[in-house]
């Protein structure tokens, strides 16, 4: 989720000021004092939880933690630990949103794309709003150029690495993506042994498809010579 606030924590007799974040799966304070005191609450095993005015409250195996955040951010945290996103919320897959899948993909995730609606591209029928690209070694990132021509301008590619692998690292995306031409915006938790990186065109190139890395270039013709006689006007591709 990304959210994050500076606050005061008490867990127990101990108190501290620091910065609370809300990540996907769980809840984490850091004191601003390094080594003084750093909690970290995932949310399946929170057993107790309520926002009391200014506070989240909340109760898990390893003790009692009160944030003071403020009631609305109290309260906006504690629904959203209830009910958190799913993956397909935090990929931004809508219902009838059409999207290409490139590369081998777990069966699980197209389960899920089928059942939110998501219309999924086997052949190409035009520029889809996301591609999901499972990449598995370094030298296939070279594909980004040719797979942002897949997208709408303000579409997405999602670079699905795995976990911890020497083969592809968030560095060689993020390399691989800038030599594109593309921006990375988003990092996401696809699956326990999987990471999601997401990569955008440039708002400056998003007017024409001439902008982009890769697109096909006419080249100008030549001005006609004059002549004494009307010349015939000439065919161009437009």
């Amino acid at each position: 989720m990304g959210r994050q606030a500076l606050c005061h924590a008490q867990i127990g007799s101990r108190r501290s000021r620091g910065k609370a974040l809300l990540e996907t799966n769980e809840l984490v304070f850091r004191s601003d004092v390094r080594g003084d005191l750093r909690v970290v609450v995932p949310f399946k095993e929170i057993t107790t939880l309520k926002a009391d005015g200014p506070q989240l409250c909340l109760k898990w195996p390893g003790g009692n933690l009160i944030l003071e955040i403020g009631t609305a951010v109290a309260s906006t945290w504690a629904e959203k630990i209830r009910n958190p996103p799913s993956r397909l919320d935090k990929l931004g897959v809508a219902r009838d949103m059409r999207v290409a899948v490139v590369g081998k993909m777990d069966a699980d995730f197209l389960k899920e794309l089928k059942q939110r609606g998501a219309r999924v591209e086997q052949k190409s029928k035009g520029p889809v709003a996301i591609v999901f690209f499972a990449a598995e070694a370094r030298d296939e990132l070279a594909r980004l150029v040719a797979l942002q021509e897949m997208i709408v301008p303000d579409g997405a590619i999602w670079v699905l690495r795995r976990k911890g692998s020497a083969a592809i690292s968030e560095r060689d995306v993020m390399s691989a993506g800038k030599a594109a031409g593309l921006v990375d915006t988003k990092v996401a938790a696809f699956s326990p042994t999987h990471t999601a990186e997401k990569l955008v065109i440039p708002v400056a190139r998003r007017s024409t498809s001439e902008g982009r890395v890769g697109a096909p270039t006419l080249p100008s013709e030549p001005p006609a010579k004059s002549s004494g006689r009307q010349s015939r006007p000439s065919l161009t591709r437009s």
